[in-house]
């Protein structure tokens, strides 16, 4: 069964993620799907380089999850394959007084991703609908209002060549503080926990309803939301990549033709050939 239909959230479908299993395993072996997940990302390399190169599109990747949901990871063992030539991380953190002095999309536009390039959002304008609304930052009426506007942002990115496409990352409480664990342990990695990541715990239910929301107003048919099992690791970068390969091969991309003349250009090269051995 295609991925993309498997784990994409239909327009009009109601998602409930408690009804969702975290623990989802695409693959019964660990051994089988990490092979499985290089030969994605070999391949992504490859598409990405034709969209590059294509330079007629771009796509807008984002990933959104609870604290610890694997953003990271999965952008250093999906999406990092990638040639950083054509393909930018951008981490959207608490608004600076400039940007809060803007409309809530204004950062989020400048962003985007130019023609033939790949833009990987590291959350994104959908912290205005989660963050925004659980800590009552702006009024509901202001917050509710925003779906719409997204939606009409995402088509006009769509109408002029940015695919979009946007990962939730789904993990449970006990795997998040399993994994809040693993970094206090690590002191390789401890700079990476705070006091605020445990405080938003006591939030979880309320994000929860948040992401809802936000994936059932905003999964489109031009920019959809995928729902990805991410309590297994191994299992979440699958998933993401086999969707990431299936939905840039539907695209059916194409090099553009040369400009130049090749027979006159190969006539140089084996001229520049015999010079070189004359010296020689």
């Amino acid at each position: 069964m295609s991925y993309v239909k498997q784990f994409r959230v239909e327009p009009g479908r109601a998602v409930r993620l408690a009804e969702i299993d975290p623990c989802y395993k695409a693959m019964d072996e660990k051994k089988a799907a990490r092979h499985e997940t290089r030969k994605n990302v070999e391949r992504l390399r490859e598409l990405q380089f034709l969209l590059y190169g294509e330079h007629r599109r771009s796509l807008l990747v984002c990933l959104q999850a609870m604290d610890a949901g694997g953003k990271d990871g999965t952008i250093r063992h999906v999406l990092g394959y990638m040639n950083p030539q054509g393909c930018r991380v951008q981490a959207f953190k608490v608004p600076t007084h400039e940007e809060a002095d803007h409309d809530f999309l204004w950062r989020i536009h400048k962003a985007v991703p130019r023609r033939g390039e790949v833009a990987i959002f590291n959350r994104s304008h959908y912290e205005d609908v989660l963050v925004a609304r659980v800590h009552n930052l702006v009024p509901p009426n202001v917050w509710s209002g925003r779906y719409d506007t997204i939606n009409a942002f995402e088509k006009h990115l769509s109408d002029n060549g940015t695919h979009v496409l946007k990962f939730y990352l789904h993990i449970n409480a006990e795997e998040q503080l399993r994994r809040f664990k693993k970094l206090l342990d690590d002191p390789r990695r401890q700079w990476k926990i705070s006091e605020a990541d445990y405080a938003e715990r006591h939030f979880w239910d309320d994000y929860e309803g948040a992401y809802e929301d936000a994936l059932n107003r905003c999964s489109t048919d031009s920019s959809p939301w995928f729902v990805v099992p991410a309590n297994h690791k191994w299992s979440r970068n699958l998933i993401v990549s086999r969707i990431m390969v299936e939905f840039l091969e539907s695209l059916d991309m194409q090099f553009p033709e040369t400009t130049i003349n090749l027979d006159e250009i190969r006539g140089k090269y084996h001229a520049a050939v015999q010079a070189d051995r004359k010296k020689r």
